[in-house]
Formats: structure tokens, sequence, C-alpha cells
């Protein structure tokens, strides 16, 4: 039987999400709502299959291999497994530049939370 872990967000990626539903909905609600949904399920699937998706190739390129990512195109899922617990960090357009994302994100303090 394979171990089930727990998936949360961090707060960060609930905004992120938030906001980017957000952006889309001001044209398409529709389309905002298949979004949402294409994303959680991805990350859903984390509970049991925690090591799917690839390392983040930029940082696997320098050798870090800590962190994780599902490709909702053009949506990028950024996570981090643990020994029992799967922790969603950011969402961001793959169209932008993932340097600086995560020169934010990454060093920030963040609180975390089990999506609705």
């Amino acid at each position: 039987m394979n171990k089930e872990f727990q998936v949360l967000w961090a707060d960060s990626a609930v905004r992120d999400l938030e906001r980017i539903v957000t952006h889309i909905a001001q044209e398409s609600p529709a389309r905002a709502r298949t979004i949402l949904t294409r994303i959680k399920q991805a990350t859903a699937e984390l509970h049991h299959h925690p090591h799917r998706g690839r390392y983040v190739p930029e940082l696997q390129a320098q050798g870090i291999v800590l962190y994780r990512e599902l490709v909702v195109p053009p949506w990028r899922i950024m996570f981090r497994v643990g020994d029992s617990l799967v922790t969603v960090l950011t969402v961001f357009d793959s169209r932008q530049n993932i340097e600086d994302i995560l020169l934010g994100k990454l060093t920030t303090p963040t609180n975390s939370t089990i999506p609705k």
C-alpha cells in the first residue's frame, strides 16, 4: 500500500493562484474555472504520487534537487516533498523569469494552509 502524503499550500502559493484566477476571470470566468480545476487536480494527485513531476530544471542545473514542479501549461507549480508532507510553494506563468520569482519566494518564510 502506498503512503499518503498531506498536501499543504504556502500562503504565497494560494495568493499566486488567486491572482492568476482573478486576472483570467476578468476576460473569461469559464476559462478561469477551468484553469483552477486543472491546477487543483494536478496538485491533488500529489497525495498519492508526491514525486511526480520533474525537478525544477533551472535549479537542478545548479545542483539543487529539493524542489519539483508540475506543469499545467502555461503554469508551473513548484513544490517540495518531505517525509509525509508536500508543500506547494508557488504557481507562476512559465513565460516569466524564474530567477526573479524564486529570489523573492524561496527566501521568504511562509505559512501553509490546505486549499479549499
